[in-house]
């Protein structure tokens, strides 16, 4: 009797393998638009993060 890993790995090969055969679908996926820099944004803030702060205490 193989241990399970063992039997696992063979599963697991055999699904890459498998995969392997299949034709691959490419998609054309549009160029994301530049992003519009505005006045007001400082130089060096990094721009584009956000910190949300939720408080569960109230």
């Amino acid at each position: 009797m193989l241990d399970a890993f063992i039997i696992e790995e063979i599963k697991r090969q055999e699904r890459e393998r498998a995969a392997d055969d299949r034709p691959v679908v490419q998609l054309p996926v549009p160029e994301p638009p530049a992003p519009a820099h505005h006045d007001d944004d400082r130089p060096g803030d990094g721009g584009g993060g956000g910190v949300v702060i939720i408080d569960y205490a109230g």
